[in-house]
């Protein structure tokens, strides 16, 4: 695989894993607030709802992660298609921001991936 096409899948892996960080143990400070647009109290509402997502935020980086260590083409589109999925659907239903930080990323990733191939 193209070492572009590896920092690629390892910068999409990468934002993953700081999201799992936002999600999971700094959901209620005030920069991830600001960042999620959300307010104090919805934090403080949503704080299990948020530790969950960022564990499948997670997930996502593990399987990224894997299919880098291992040099594993399917592990690495299966895992790229995932994120674009989740990056569509996330954007239809909460954010149009999340198209730019999760799915172009990895659709760009995806591209290299499969050029490589």
């Amino acid at each position: 695989m193209s070492l572009i096409a590896q920092v690629l899948v390892g910068l999409v892996a990468a934002i993953h894993v700081y999201i799992l960080v936002l999600e999971m143990f700094l959901w209620r400070a005030r920069r991830t607030r600001a960042a999620f647009g959300t307010t104090e109290e919805f934090a403080e509402a949503t704080v299990t709802l948020a530790a969950n997502q960022g564990l499948y935020n997670g997930f996502l980086a593990a399987g990224l992660a894997w299919g880098l260590i291992s040099d594993d083409f399917a592990f690495q589109t299966f895992f790229l298609g995932c994120v674009i999925v989740a990056g569509v659907y996330g954007t239809l239903t909460a954010s149009r921001r999340i198209l730019f930080v999760q799915a172009l990323p990895a659709a760009i990733a995806l591209v290299f991936v499969l050029l490589t191939a």
